[in-house]
């Protein structure tokens, strides 16, 4: 009869954990009897040994099921690696990876892969008027890119990276710990495997250089502050030939004098006389696309909005809706009157009485019922 412990026992779990029960379990395990902690300690070095071999069994579907019909005598000579740990089972190099990187600082060994490059933000102020119609700018942004002399490659022209004698070019060392050898990755190379003898002259070996370009870019209209446009692959370059990122334009709309956005709505407070809103008049209003005559009731308070069809913003999202202006008529009170303009307005206000006026007697009629 195998000697051998049943693995679910040996990692603690029931016959029916599911794969994150089970790596979880391994992980704690193996942190508590690797080596690295338990120096010259072999109950923990062949406790580790148990635990791994469970753990490379268990996280391998096929294996699993195998073990579940024939247990140990499912992969003969006892055990599934009798040639020494199958590290690259099913799930096993991820974790066991990340337990080495917690004793030694790092992955284990895997050579530096392409990066992409940094996103970038560029605030980018419009006029109210380029916001709403829309416009075409020149911007300079500040970003790396290729050098231009060594395209990139980091190495004087003429001359190539050399292999990195410390590594022997894999961008990967060896060592043994305990009674398995683990690799990380070179510090001589950074991974690369490669390293630069005669570096460029513009870029000193970087292989990229920082400069401004000039990008032109469309505002759509119907912007407002805070809409933003994505600018693919604008950013800064990736690392080793990696994909660049994107750049990012933050609108920022200028206040306008006369208009204030309100959704894809425009407001505009216009003054009219006291006679224009007793009277009814026709007057000009400013709009975005010029001056609009527009007719002023009489017996007009002041307040009162009036809606001016398809003289608003346009949708940004491209739905084709677009909103109105909305044109707030406040009465002006002449502030310097001759003698004889008071002597017109107490007449005006003796033939009419004071007391008879709507809003003022509304108003006066609820402070009574208030306040008595």
């Amino acid at each position: 009869m195998n000697g051998k412990r049943d693995y679910y026992e040996v990692l603690g779990v029931s016959r029916n954990a599911g794969d994150e029960e089970i790596k979880k379990a391994y992980r704690k395990l193996a942190l508590q009897y690797h080596p690295d902690r338990n120096p010259g300690d072999k109950h923990a070095e062949e406790s580790f040994k148990e635990v791994s071999e469970a753990y490379s069994v268990l996280c391998d579907p096929e294996k699993r099921a195998q073990y579940n019909q024939f247990g140990h005598a499912a992969f003969g000579n006892g055990g599934p690696f009798p040639g020494g740990f199958d590290f690259h089972a099913s799930g096993f190099e991820d974790i066991f990876g990340d337990i080495f990187g917690e004793f030694f600082g790092g992955a284990t060994g895997t050579r530096r892969r392409r990066s992409r490059g940094d996103d970038l933000r560029y605030n980018l102020e419009v006029t109210f008027e380029e916001a709403v119609f829309g416009v075409e700018k020149k911007i300079k942004v500040p970003r790396h890119s290729a050098c231009e002399t060594c395209h990139g490659s980091g190495a004087k022209p003429g001359t190539s990276a050399k292999t990195c004698p410390t590594c022997k070019g894999r961008g990967q060392v060896s060592f043994q710990q305990g009674f398995f050898t683990v690799s990380r990755t070179c510090s001589q190379c950074g991974g690369q495997g490669t390293f630069i003898a005669e570096p460029c002259g513009d870029c000193g070996g970087a292989g990229s250089t920082r400069k401004l370009h000039t990008l032109s870019i469309k505002i759509p209209p119907g912007v407002d502050t805070g809409s933003r446009l994505k600018l693919r692959n604008e950013g800064e370059v990736g690392a080793a030939g990696g994909q660049p990122g994107d750049l990012y334009v933050v609108i920022q709309v200028a206040p306008h004098p006369l208009f204030v956005r309100e959704g894809l709505d425009i407001i505009c407070d216009v003054p009219i006389s006291f006679v224009q809103a007793a009277l009814g008049s026709e007057i000009d209003v400013p709009t975005l696309e010029g001056k609009v005559k527009m007719k002023i009731p009489s017996g007009t308070q002041s307040g009162k909005i009036f809606r001016l069809k398809g003289k608003g913003v346009r949708d940004v999202h491209g739905y084709q809706r677009q909103g109105d202006q909305l044109v707030r008529a406040t009465i002006e009170t002449p502030s310097h009157l001759t003698a004889k303009q008071k002597e017109l307005l107490k007449e005006f206000a003796a033939l009419g009485g004071e007391e008879i006026h709507p809003l003022s007697k509304g108003f006066f009629d609820k402070v009574k019922e208030l306040f008595g």
